[in-house]
């Protein structure tokens, strides 16, 4: 979706914060609501294998998630969400809405956000530390080791003053 002058936000809240992958002329630290960061969807893709699944990041309902914000320039917008689905949708887990997020000046706009599909056979319901460490370390996909992915994200949610207390035990625990 664009704003007032047609540019299209992107809101990242896992690798997407530190690795976008698109241009964009505006980085901004923004939340949505309704909406939170869980280790929910197992990757057969990116960070593990259909044999030796990952788990890596969705937007599950409910409470608020802070990320990141992207506004790309109109000419770029087909192009980034073209890169984005790719990306994104490989197994069809996410939903790609358009969603309302406030951006850290106050600002509210319009972003392209992934959500959880809960009915895709990927998704598991809140897993515990016990349940989500095996997964994380056995994870190693196209993108990379899933513990790569984990702390990366980790890292830029401490940077970003954001605190997530499954990722800090996660991280604290490969550690």
């Amino acid at each position: 979706m664009t704003d007032e002058i047609g540019d299209l936000w992107v809101f990242g809240y896992g690798s997407l914060m530190w690795r976008p992958g698109f241009p964009f002329e505006e980085r901004r630290h923004a939340h949505l609501h309704g909406y939170h960061r869980s280790l929910c969807v197992l990757s057969h893709v990116h960070r593990g294998t259909p044999e030796k699944p990952g788990l890596v990041l969705g937007l599950d309902r409910g409470g608020r998630c802070h990320g990141v914000a992207f506004r790309v320039m109109p000419q770029e917008a087909e192009a980034t969400v073209d890169y984005l689905r790719e990306r994104e949708q490989v197994t069809s887990v996410y939903l790609e809405r358009h969603l309302p997020v406030r951006l850290d000046d106050g600002r509210s706009v319009t972003a392209l956000a992934y959500i959880v599909d809960r009915n895709h056979p990927q998704y598991t319901r809140r897993p515990r530390l016990e349940d989500v460490l095996p997964l994380v370390r056995q994870g190693h996909g196209v993108s990379g080791p899933n513990t790569e992915y984990v702390r990366s994200t980790h890292d830029h949610l401490v940077a970003m003053g954001v605190t997530d207390l499954l990722l800090d035990q996660v991280v604290r625990a490969l550690a």
